[in-house]
């Protein structure tokens, strides 16, 4: 079997995030439509990502983050999204690539994307460069937020680096909706088998 020059895992993947990107652009325009709200999983870690000291330390690998009611200044680049939100009633501004993402999910259509962000890690040290996002400082608390509702919230990341959506009050993601089952985009779909 011949070496994948191309990288098509790799490509697959950037195509992928191009979904989220228009996304979050369509939703900067427009607002959230109907029942939709997304759930976004990061790294932590990855390079560019900006968060403060207080979220790194609480969430030193992945965190996951919830758009839906009380968020402010989104702000959607071709590289990566800005967004304020509120941790236990503390605003934070937060700059996440979408390069970092590690899975994204709206319930309200049972949509999901999972990334496999160390292949993408793996591809950036055999040479290519990780994509830089320009600093930005931290947004002043909004006087009122933006049109949604119920504050955000973040997951802690379990010991098998799988998150699990909770809400600041504790509890598990809404009743009735059954993430089992929610279509999953695979890379292994794209890529050739022997």
């Amino acid at each position: 079997m011949s070496q994948d020059l191309i990288r098509y895992d790799i490509l697959a993947q950037d195509a992928l995030r191009g979904v989220i990107r228009k996304v979050l652009t369509e939703v900067v325009k427009t607002g959230l439509p109907g029942d939709h709200h997304f759930f976004i999983t990061f790294l932590t870690s990855a390079p560019g990502v900006r968060i403060s000291a207080r979220l790194r330390e609480k969430y030193p690998d992945l965190m996951t983050i919830v758009i839906q009611h009380q968020y402010w200044d989104l702000a959607v680049t071709d590289s990566g999204f800005e967004i304020g939100l509120s941790f236990s009633d503390i605003p934070e501004r937060l700059l996440i690539p979408f390069a970092a993402i590690r899975g994204f999910y709206d319930p309200a259509v049972n949509f999901e994307l999972e990334f496999d962000v160390r292949a993408a890690e793996a591809a950036n040290e055999e040479g290519a460069a990780p994509t830089q996002l320009k600093p930005v400082a931290p947004a002043p608390a909004p006087a009122a937020p933006q049109p949604a509702g119920k504050a955000p919230a973040s997951v802690p990341a379990t010991k098998t680096g799988e998150a699990k959506a909770q809400t600041d009050t504790g509890d598990d993601a809404p009743e009735g909706e059954d993430k089992a089952s929610a279509q999953v985009v695979s890379l292994d779909a794209f890529r050739k088998k022997p």
